[in-house]
């Protein structure tokens, strides 16, 4: 062994080099994507209605993503006794969906491009916001994918029907989901304190099949238990708004609503799904990296999504056994 130890190459730390999602492959051509999992940015943020600054949510998220790009074998749990994304998991970063600022309609049909590319070649689609609209083109990409059912973990109900003529804010994509004929249901996790839906929008959700909890309820409830509420067998599709998270930790939103969840509360929410539940697709919303200065909530966003993906992979082993 030589004086430099056994490994050789360049140490490529996390503060060097260019900041795709976890320092993976960035693969610009659509057309030729070939991993187990495609991370896709929808930094558009034109829907929300008090303060913007989710369009820098991909690029925040994906900078501090670099901060867990050591393990390229896979990351070590001691608790769980397990490695996580090793080599064999293939992950590819594609970039960003283009956004035409002022056009919804042009900037969410980019991002269902995006989404479609990704299913098209057999990979499991991650897509960073961006606001919660970009919910709404996620969900149209889906349309051939067979029924699943939706689990959101969020602040807000976000089933405004319309306002002032507005449908595809990001107070309306659980709306929007709720209409498509292949989504079955949806469990709606972490709604509390004041929301930006109205009680007969809290009426309507329900009539059209969702379960809602606060995060004093799942709490009470427990994880394990919540998950059990899912329809058995159910494939799931996951939105995950950080403002589900409590502000004292995840300050950088845009709406941040006190009250909210701890981060091993929705990990093992999310691990207890995953072990239940095939999880088709996944969103991360709403991180405005500007309002917080410590970089935290970035932070939080993409551990949160790299160990959710570990789940996943994780599982999907476990089950070839």
């Amino acid at each position: 062994m030589s004086e430099h130890g056994y490994q050789s190459g360049r140490l490529n730390l996390p503060f060097v080099g260019i900041s795709t999602f976890g320092k993976r492959p960035y693969v610009d051509n659509w057309e030729s994507i070939d991993a187990d999992v495609a991370i896709l940015g929808a930094p558009f943020d034109a829907g929300t209605q008090w303060r913007s600054g989710a369009r820098f949510g991909p690029r925040g998220v994906r900078e501090a993503s670099t901060l867990f790009s050591f393990g390229h074998a896979g990351a070590y749990d001691h608790e769980d006794d397990a490695t996580y994304l090793p080599g064999d998991v293939r992950i590819v970063d594609i970039g960003d969906a283009d956004i035409v600022h002022t056009d919804t309609m042009k900037s969410h049909a980019n991002i269902e491009t995006g989404v479609r590319a990704i299913l098209a070649a057999g990979a499991l689609p991650v897509v960073i916001g961006g606001d919660h609209s970009i919910n709404i083109p996620c969900i149209n990409a889906f349309d051939d994918q067979g029924p699943f059912h939706i689990v959101q973990i969020d602040a807000h109900l976000d089933f405004v029907d319309e306002r002032h003529g507005v449908r595809y804010g990001h107070g309306n994509p659980m709306r929007r989901a709720a209409e498509k004929p292949y989504v079955t249901g949806l469990t709606q996790i972490g709604i509390r304190n004041v929301s930006s839906t109205a009680k007969e929008g809290y009426d309507d959700a329900r009539a059209m099949g969702s379960d809602i909890l606060s995060v004093r309820q799942a709490r009470a409830i427990g994880m394990r238990d919540l998950v059990a509420r899912i329809p058995t067998g159910a494939r799931v599709y996951v939105t995950i708004d950080i403002d589900a998270f409590c502000p004292s930790i995840a300050p950088g939103t845009g709406t941040p609503s006190h009250g909210g969840f701890l981060y091993y509360e929705v990990l093992e929410l999310l691990q207890t799904l995953i072990q239940n539940h095939e999880v088709i697709g996944l969103d991360l919303v709403e991180v405005a990296p500007d309002y917080d200065p410590t970089g935290s909530t970035s932070i939080l966003a993409a551990q949160l999504l790299l160990n959710t993906l570990g789940f996943i992979f994780h599982h999907k082993a476990q089950a070839k056994v």
